[in-house]
């Protein structure tokens, strides 16, 4: 398992190359991407399916960079784009192919159907973490702007 979470730093640094991330952003999404499939590979050894597999570990990485994109003052894409190459069903949207070109249609559909399951458990992994987190600033700002005291008199803190 060490040397598929080394590997999926590596492909993760390498896509952060591509996608022009510079600097400590670069290192800091590819240890995302490498979180993800850590977090992946723990789920698959704990005995849960591939999908809920796929589905824990987008919510870890997601987390990973919600809180690194506010250490680091850089947008969360930054981390969570790079973070996901290691992830993405590449191997199932191949062989869905594969099998329909083949003429093999019940086995094409079933592969098709897993793989999109996979793709939708780790946009659905993402979207919640994000959903979460920009409700919590939502109401963190709400409370904390303005107040109004007795005399309508708008306050901001």
């Amino acid at each position: 398992m060490i040397i598929e979470v080394i590997s999926a730093f590596i492909a993760s640094f390498a896509f952060g190359i591509v996608f022009n991330i510079k600097d400590k952003n670069l290192i800091f999404s590819a240890l995302c991407g490498a979180l993800g499939w850590f977090a992946y590979k723990v789920a698959l050894l704990f005995g849960l399916s591939d999908i809920t597999s796929l589905f824990i570990a987008a919510v870890s990485l997601s987390i990973y960079s919600e809180v690194f994109a506010r250490i680091l003052k850089t947008p969360v894409t930054t981390f969570v784009i790079a973070a996901l190459i290691p992830l993405v069903p590449g191997g199932g949207m191949y062989y869905t192919m594969v099998e329909a070109i083949t003429g093999n249609v019940m086995k094409s559909l079933e592969t098709g159907i897993k793989t999109i399951a996979s793709a939708g458990a780790l946009a659905l992994g993402i979207i919640l973490v994000s959903t979460i987190t920009k409700t919590m600033i939502n109401i963190k700002n709400k409370n904390s702007t303005i107040k109004v005291n007795n005399n309508n008199n708008t306050i901001f803190k």
